[in-house]
């Protein structure tokens, strides 16, 4: 019974590494002649781990596939602006998914439809929830300015395929982590893994009860409540218990995972919009017209018309009556205006977009020149005395504070608690901490002053009893705008001339605040996706 036991778990490890690794492409590789060192191949279903056939990667719904490669960061004209922070460089990106449009309104609201559902601002608990996810409408008002968009751009019908805005960088973070376990559910809910009535019963879906991915990959007990149990024996053939199930479940190519979504890094958006076939000084592709130069429509009715959604002038946001430009005064259907050749719409318009990044002056390419990003910040999960996972509940939920005094919540019921275990953000940035200088002591000594590079203003408040916001002045001497809370804004709004439009272009804003004229779209890894090389 022992020696059985041992086979089962060497060949439930093989089907897990099966599924977790591509295998290579050509002749002599590929999974289709591959065999486990057990002695099983992947898709032999007389085994007992057998669940159905090996997935291919595939796009998700509304995501692009952008092919790696070389390509020259950064600005390739004059430097008008004299900023000195975009200097050309040679850099090296893998392959990855990124969506075809910024997130809508719709798509937004979905997100908080299922926040008012499963954390009900009514009960106490969960009061600043929902209150934090939403974005700041009124950053439409303008004291100089007739504006009803602050009740209108965000919940009217008509805007449904704008792209939301006032969405600050800390909040479309969570978003990216509410759209990776919807989209696993309904992967699994289409794979028969889990039943398709979860939302019937309201027992799985308050507070904490509700699907994470947390729970699925731990195989916590808390699946129980709504893993497809009749399917999975179906599927597997054998008659084992819920959380035997589960883990062949989660092991198995009969779980189609479907990959972390995420705000893209600096240099993949930049990359995707380059589209790498662009006729670039330094990238030596010729016979092809940069996108930046092909705003006007060539021919048909678009000919002489603005292809995206910019500001031309001064007090000339769309054209003269008769002759509109772009015919957009502000933001645009996110699918208005044409997309570019890989498929990306509005990656030169309509709204300036977040990135991962930190920023700094300086990309350090010296350091790294592949998949280039600041700002990693590993963290862990914490385990409670017995070895079980720290879960967060009502009474531990963690909250962050937006620049308008809002609360966002750091984790949610039902998650796991995590601790950051480093933080990279200042990493050879020439501050004070990875200074060959530093000196010990308060980082505001007249000792320190040479060596604190990055000394921005703090931003000290507190919220009154009637829930205004009071800022507090900082009298400290300071020298920089950079901490390591601001984050790197690509692309051009609907607000900004061409100047903005190129691609290597970048600038920054506090990840704490919400604009309108910022957006984001969400990026994935693709992760043995197109493993042969391209044929032009």
């Amino acid at each position: 019974m022992k020696k059985l036991k041992l086979f089962s778990l060497i060949a439930l490890s093989s089907a897990f590494v099966l599924t977790s690794c591509g295998g290579g492409s050509g002749k002599g590789g590929g999974t289709k002649s591959f065999v486990s060192k057990t002695g099983w191949k992947p898709n032999d279903n007389r085994g007992w781990f057998y669940a159905g056939k090996q997935q291919k990667l595939k796009g998700w719904p509304g995501m692009v596939y952008v092919e790696g490669g070389t390509f020259t960061m950064g600005l390739v004209k004059d430097d008008v602006m004299h900023d000195w922070n975009n200097s050309p460089r040679r850099m090296q990106v893998s392959s990855f998914f990124l969506g075809e449009t910024e997130i809508t309104n719709y798509e937004y609201r979905e997100y908080l439809t299922w926040l008012k559902y499963v954390f009900p601002p009514s009960d106490p608990s969960f009061r600043e929830i929902y209150n934090g996810a939403l974005p700041d409408t009124l950053l439409w008002d303008n004291e100089l300015s007739r504006n009803d968009y602050s009740e209108t751009y965000f919940r009217s019908p008509e805007y449904d395929y704008y792209p939301v805005v006032g969405v600050s960088w800390s909040q479309a973070n969570k978003y990216c982590e509410w759209l990776t376990d919807r989209a696993n559910e309904k992967a699994l809910m289409d794979a028969g893994i889990i039943a398709k009535d979860l939302y019937i019963n309201e027992s799985n879906n308050v507070g904490g009860s509700a699907f994470n991915m947390d729970k699925f990959k731990s195989n916590d007990p808390d699946m129980q409540a709504y893993i497809n149990e009749q399917r999975l024996a179906q599927k597997s053939g054998m008659n084992r218990n819920v959380n035997q199930r589960i883990l062949a479940a989660n092991r198995s190519p009969a779980a189609p995972l479907v990959q972390k979504f995420r705000l893209p890094t600096e240099v993949e958006w930049e990359f995707a919009a380059l589209g790498t076939m662009k006729n670039r000084e330094y990238n030596n592709i010729l016979g092809k017209t940069p996108e930046i130069e092909r705003l006007r429509g060539q021919k048909g009715r678009n000919e002489g018309m603005f292809l995206e959604n910019f500001k031309y002038g001064a007090g000339d946001y769309s054209g003269v009556p008769g002759w509109q430009n772009d015919g957009s005064a502000r933001t645009a259907d996110v699918k208005k205006y044409p997309a570019n050749d890989l498929g990306l719409y509005g990656m030169f318009g309509n709204v300036a977009e977040w990135t991962a990044d930190v920023y700094r002056p300086i990309i350090d390419s010296d350091y790294n020149d592949f998949n280039y990003y600041r700002g990693n910040a590993p963290q862990r999960i914490l385990r409670n005395g017995d070895g079980t996972y720290a879960r967060v509940d009502d009474g531990s939920i963690q909250y962050d504070t937006l620049a308008d005094g809002r609360l966002l919540y750091k984790n949610l019921p039902g998650q796991y608690q995590r601790e950051t275990i480093a933080d990279y953000s200042n990493f050879r940035d020439g501050d004070r901490q990875s200074s060959l200088n530093f000196r010990a002591g308060d980082e505001d000594s007249a000792a320190n002053a040479n060596f604190n590079m990055y000394n921005a203003p703090r931003k000290n408040f507190f919220v009154d009893g009637s829930g205004r916001v009071v800022v507090q002045k900082d009298n400290a001497s300071r020298t920089s705008a950079i901490t390591n809370e601001i984050r790197v804004v690509k692309g051009g709004s609907w607000q900004d001339t061409a100047y903005w439009l190129d691609p290597g272009q970048r600038r920054f804003k506090s990840q704490s605040g919400g604009y309108g004229w910022i957006g984001f779209r969400v990026a994935q890894d693709a992760r043995g996706a197109q493993n042969n090389r391209s044929r032009r």
